[in-house]
């Protein structure tokens, strides 16, 4: 990367005085995990290119609490949020956008009741309308004509029904968006959903990330096309249990336009 990617954080716009028009929630996964670290990077170089003023919170930033409320620790989860509340509060954050689903309904449907009200969009939600503003161009591109299959995120479809701001934006790059036969509100979880990410699955005779990876296949993409880090890991996991990763990627949405434009 010939130039480093600049990114403020809230802290040092407070001190210029300065508000954001959004503050990009990076997420546990976008932070620390390898593979996720690359969807951050190309949802950055995204706002870049559509010249949006946004700032993260830097280590300001903690786990939502999510994974600790769908285990089963309330506490965990409350101690969490009232400190994730605090900060947002105390910079008079009023728009959040994020690329992780887990973030986004966790912000989106816990934290109002915990004081914590914010408008607040998935990363896809939120370049469908840079798109919309003009501020984006999403076109064709390297994936022009190629068969990518959408895995819905439960938190971004069934949970808060968005299901259609990563398809309109893949139909952009003319892509050949093809459907697997579960899909949309009929949708399979990847198998890392509540908590499952961060554990070995229970005893059964195939892995949730199998038959979702199993339903992906039999529509023969060449890009499996996620919105979600821990769905990505899954259906890397699955992809690479089929001994296919040579032939089919798995990409997230943002990293997707990203590569299409060679940003």
């Amino acid at each position: 990367m010939a130039e480093a990617l600049k990114v403020p954080t809230m802290a040092e716009y407070m001190a210029e005085g300065k508000k954001p028009e959004v503050l990009f929630w990076v997420g546990c996964a976008g932070s620390f995990d390898d593979r996720a670290k690359k969807i951050t990077k190309a949802f950055v170089k995204l706002l870049h290119n559509a010249g949006v003023d946004f700032a993260v919170l830097g280590t300001e930033e903690s786990c939502t609490g999510d994974p600790a409320k769908r285990a089963g620790n309330e506490f965990l989860f409350q101690m969490q949020a009232a400190t994730n509340i605090e900060v947002l509060n105390g910079y008079e954050i009023k728009k959040i956008v994020t690329a992780c689903p887990h973030c986004f309904n966790t912000i989106k449907n816990e934290y109002p009741a915990l004081g914590g009200n914010y408008e607040i969009v998935h990363h896809t939600q939120f370049l469908k309308s840079l798109l919309e503003e003009g501020r984006l161009k999403v076109e064709g591109g390297k994936f022009k004509g190629k068969r990518i299959t959408f895995h819905d995120p439960c938190y971004l479809g069934r949970g808060n029904g968005e299901y259609e701001a990563p398809r309109d934006l893949l139909r952009k790059l003319e892509v050949e968006l093809i459907e697997m036969k579960k899909c949309k509100s009929e949708g399979l979880c990847c198998g890392a959903g509540g908590g499952q990410m961060f554990k070995e699955p229970e005893p059964g005779n195939k892995d949730v990330n199998i038959e979702r990876t199993e339903q992906a296949l039999e529509v023969q993409p060449e890009v499996i096309a996620a919105g979600c880090p821990f769905c990505n890991t899954m259906m890397t996991d699955g992809v690479k249990s089929k001994n296919q990763e040579d032939d089919i990627a798995v990409m997230d949405v943002a990293e997707l336009i990203a590569s299409a434009e060679d940003l």
